[in-house]
């Protein structure tokens, strides 16, 4: 008897609980203000290029469960076609200021510039307050949440600061999206560029990161991002109407669309290939945390040669490289923080 009353009890207290979370739930700015971090995140993105990335940082920023560190603007390539100024970084952090600011963001979150250049060789890190900043974050002895530093665009900073500092490697984990396919688990996309985008724009940092360093890598190679696709019908009805923040996204990405229309017919979808960031971090499973609605194969990291392709390197570290994402939860989540968002 005693028992059934004890587990009658437990039951209760349960319930009580689950109901008085119910009853707070929605008094933060995305209605999620129950939810306590338990990761430190840096983003590092070209936000001055693909707007894909202003769809990311926003969804970061809606996150509770993460704890943002620092915002990054990186560089693109040389003349990059969304971006040939010699201010690229620069250019970024405006970019990522602006949805601070549409989104009235008052935690004071560090916006720095990465460097405008690419790295001049795979020994030669470049100097910036961004790499310092992941150095003395990755330092840091008063907190025991883990730090991710996810990079939507080159690996200037991170590798920069790796080789400025080789102590960082062990104490942060390095989610990337970029690289291209692995031939064995995914044939490349028709008319496909050999040196994928993202590689491209510090072919030096990618042999760093790769090559040279043993930090823990979680990758997300082009045959992935590549999955992540928004209709434009989601984009009308899901992310315009509901608020600043959605109206702001969906105009960036319309007078893109305009404007690539005139030189190729895009359809009725676009790649926001950098929203993983925010998959493989904030919507980790709540037991035994990682990112479990995904699917990844351990491998050998491979070198990065001089044509930035992969070669077979029996030395190479372990590193993730996911071959399935959860993109229904992905943007599930992301709809539904721009409404609770909306609503506050």
């Amino acid at each position: 008897m005693k028992k059934i009353e004890t587990g009658i009890l437990f039951l209760g207290l349960i319930l009580s609980l689950i109901i008085t979370s119910s009853a707070t739930f929605g008094q933060s700015a995305t209605g999620l203000s129950s939810v306590q971090p338990r990761m430190r995140v840096i983003i590092d993105n070209d936000f001055s290029g693909d707007p894909d990335g202003l769809f990311q940082l926003a969804h970061h920023l809606m996150s509770p469960s993460v704890e943002i560190q620092a915002i990054i603007g990186s560089h693109l390539s040389v003349k990059d076609g969304f971006d040939g100024s010699t201010t690229q970084a620069d250019n970024a952090v405006k970019k990522a200021r602006e949805v601070l600011q549409v989104m009235n963001i008052t935690k004071n979150i560090p916006v720095l510039a990465g460097s405008n250049i690419a790295m001049p060789n795979d020994s030669t890190p470049v100097r910036s307050e961004a790499v310092n900043f992941i150095i003395q974050e990755a330092l840091r002895t008063d907190t025991k949440l883990p730090l991710y530093v996810v990079c939507g665009a080159g690996l200037t900073e991170i590798a920069s600061a790796v080789l400025t500092n080789p102590a960082i490697a062990n104490k942060l984990t390095l989610i990337w999206i970029g690289g291209p396919e692995y031939t064995d688990l995914s044939p490349p996309p028709p008319n496909y560029t050999e040196v994928e985008y993202n590689l491209n724009i510090d072919r030096a940092a990618a042999r760093v990161i790769f090559n040279k360093s043993t930090v823990p890598l979680w990758q997300v190679p082009r045959n992935m991002y590549r999955q992540c696709l928004l209709t434009y019908a989601q984009l009308l009805t899901k992310v315009k109407p509901h608020g600043k923040i959605g109206a702001h996204l969906t105009g960036t990405l319309e007078t893109l669309m305009a404007r690539i229309q005139r030189f190729i017919n895009i359809g009725e979808t676009y790649i926001v290939g950098d929203s993983p960031l925010v998959l493989l971090t904030a919507l980790q499973s709540s037991f035994e945390a990682d990112p479990s609605s995904s699917d990844y194969v351990i491998r050998q990291a491979p070198l990065i040669n001089q044509n930035a392709t992969y070669a077979y390197n029996h030395k190479g570290r372990p590193i993730r490289v996911y071959t399935r994402l959860d993109t229904s939860l992905m943007m599930a989540d992301f709809f539904a923080k721009l409404e609770l968002m909306d609503g506050h």
